[in-house]
């Protein structure tokens, strides 16, 4: 008997419950809230690693390193 630990994504019915409890947990005035300061800290997380990617190949070589421009924030 073969049993698979996959379980796969979630459907349109089980979204919808996760939905549901959300706005049960936070309430619907924080959902957006919290969704774009999510939104925010993934955007982060992707800007450091593509700095972390970007030290290592100038390492291992200095003339494939695009310059990179400054931001202002």
């Amino acid at each position: 008997m073969t049993t698979s630990l996959f379980i796969g994504m979630p459907g349109g019915l089980e979204l919808l419950a996760i939905l549901a409890i959300a706005i049960l947990l936070f309430g619907a005035n924080k959902l957006p809230g919290l969704a774009r300061s999510s939104g925010q800290a993934i955007g982060e997380f992707k800007k450091g690693r593509d700095q972390i990617e970007r030290e290592i190949r100038g390492a291992e070589d200095p003339a494939e390193v695009p310059e990179e421009r400054v931001e202002a924030e």
